[in-house]
């Protein structure tokens, strides 16, 4: 078994060099990711890309456009993946909160959301997330609050 750091992990996954027995203490790729066919595409500490195809027949919402709740879960993804680099071994962490606003309508696209901190703190840390297109334009743009855990609080999370 070859245990390796969330980030180094994901960082040879994406490079597709990951030894076969290859662990971290984070559950990648996350059953939501496989659910919804995200792929992380890049990382770095504290920073994470994702990206998904969109089809309204898969993810459509009444109107026939791509539900706003798939957009919500694809920056909670991002973020999360972004926040899981940035703490230590041993600990956590959990959301406080989300925040998206959506600025234009999907159909069947190429989505990339885009996470950068906008701060990163001993134990809450803040994050943005750029959804785009595949032409570039912005799709929303969300916010979210990570607390990190550490100690019992972190145990079985």
């Amino acid at each position: 078994m070859t245990t390796l750091s969330t980030l180094e992990f994901l960082q040879r996954h994406i490079e597709n060099n990951l030894p076969v027995n290859a662990i971290t203490e984070m559950c990648y790729p996350t059953a939501i990711s496989k659910l919804l066919d995200f792929r992380i595409i890049a990382i770095a500490k504290g920073q994470a890309t994702l990206s998904i195809c969109t089809d309204p027949n898969i993810h459509g919402n009444q109107q026939g456009t791509v539900h706003g709740g798939l957009l919500s879960e694809l920056a909670d993804a991002a973020i999360g993946t972004a926040h899981s680099t940035a703490i230590k071994k041993g600990e956590s962490f959990t959301s406080i909160d989300l925040h998206i606003k959506f600025f234009r309508p999907v159909w069947k696209s190429t989505l990339t959301a885009t996470v950068c901190p906008v701060k990163l703190g001993q134990t809450i840390s803040h994050y943005q997330c750029e959804i785009t297109r595949e032409n570039s334009d912005l799709v929303a743009l969300a916010s979210g609050t990570i607390m990190t855990l550490r100690g019992d609080s972190a145990l079985g999370r």
